[in-house]
């Protein structure tokens, strides 16, 4: 692990702001998780939330942060009020977790999206969001070492719990073009938009997730 990149005293607070901020976009704005987690990296927040800057992860609530996000990374002005349920999300947890893991690794938001993308956290919130954060942290250290020896393809394949027998047949594209996706004897970011649609369809994941 790298040393923390700001001050423990700080940590629960990003967790709550981040927590927030992702339940507010995809829950009362009504983006998508993937989409939302886009506008944070493009908005440049991401890079406020690593150095833990208190303007952010302090001096603001995870709805106005949330705004911001999504008025830095398009034409987009949002006036919905701020709401924060009691009871907390999904996307509540991806967050609070999320933000947990890339203070202790000293990872950056991209770098740990693009070996677990965001939009998988929802198939570990059923069994760890009651479970203490340090068994997600062995979860996603464990995920981030091995997914540099995979295809994006493969690594959201596993995820979804599908042979590439069942991806073939749940998606309509040729179990032997899938096998050599994850091969890596064909490149996937060359194939035809309609084989990643059909793909990221029945993965339950963006074109984009499937191209990183």
């Amino acid at each position: 692990m790298k040393c923390c990149a700001y001050d423990e005293m700080y940590l629960p607070l990003a967790q709550r702001v981040m927590g927030d901020m992702f339940d507010y976009a995809v829950n009362t704005i009504g983006l998508t998780l993937r989409a939302f987690y886009d506008m944070f990296m493009v908005s440049g927040m991401n890079s406020q939330f690593e150095i833990g800057n208190p303007t952010y992860v302090a001096g603001k609530n995870g709805c106005e942060v949330a705004r911001e996000v999504i008025e830095r990374s398009s034409d987009r002005h949002i006036e919905m009020e701020d709401v924060m349920y009691l009871d907390k999300s999904r996307e509540y947890w991806i967050g609070w977790a999320l933000a947990y893991y890339q203070w202790i690794s000293g990872m950056s938001f991209k770098s740990i999206d693009e070996r677990v993308p965001v939009d998988m956290l929802y198939g570990m919130y059923d069994t760890l969001h009651e479970a203490d954060i340090s068994l997600f942290v062995e979860i996603m250290d464990e995920k981030c070492k091995t997914s540099g020896e995979e295809s994006a393809l493969k690594r959201l394949r596993t995820y979804a719990e599908l042979s590439q027998k069942a991806l073939a047949e749940k998606s309509g594209v040729p179990l032997r073009q899938i096998q050599l996706f994850e091969q890596g004897q064909r490149d996937i970011h060359k194939t035809q938009g309609a084989t990643l649609y059909q793909l990221s369809k029945a993965l339950g994941c963006s074109m984009e997730t499937l191209i990183r």
